[in-house]
């Protein structure tokens, strides 16, 4: 009994946190590459890719549960290649150098993508 009521006390604890949460708030730190840089990478992408004269697309927000190291090189991004499975478009954040860790030495996260409406 005392353990579900120290339990529920402890996600009842956790609500306003989770409640606050959002890619916008989710920053870079000196460990971790923020979901809002991934983002604005994918962003600035779409805006090249626009700008060639593609078709217009809307960049959604990266999947909340990616935990990433921080990037030591400049993020790279480019469509997401159609092999990996995906059912739907999405641009594929790259990292090809992390800060020393003890988890992973690269990494890439899939941004999805969608139509606008404008689009041909």
């Amino acid at each position: 009994m005392l353990r579900s009521i120290v339990v529920i006390t402890a996600l009842t604890a956790c609500i306003p946190f989770l409640a606050s949460w959002s890619i916008e708030t989710d920053r870079s730190t000196p460990d971790k590459h923020g979901l809002f840089e991934i983002r604005e990478e994918a962003r600035r992408f779409i805006t090249q890719e626009t700008a060639r004269g593609h078709q217009r697309w809307n960049v959604l927000e990266p999947n909340a549960k990616v935990l990433v190291p921080r990037c030591a090189v400049p993020l790279q991004a480019q469509w997401t290649p159609k092999n990996l499975g995906r059912s739907k478009p999405s641009v594929m954040v790259i990292c090809a150098v992390t800060v020393p860790n003890a988890v992973m030495e690269r990494w890439d996260v899939p941004v999805p993508v969608e139509r606008t409406s404008g689009s041909p």
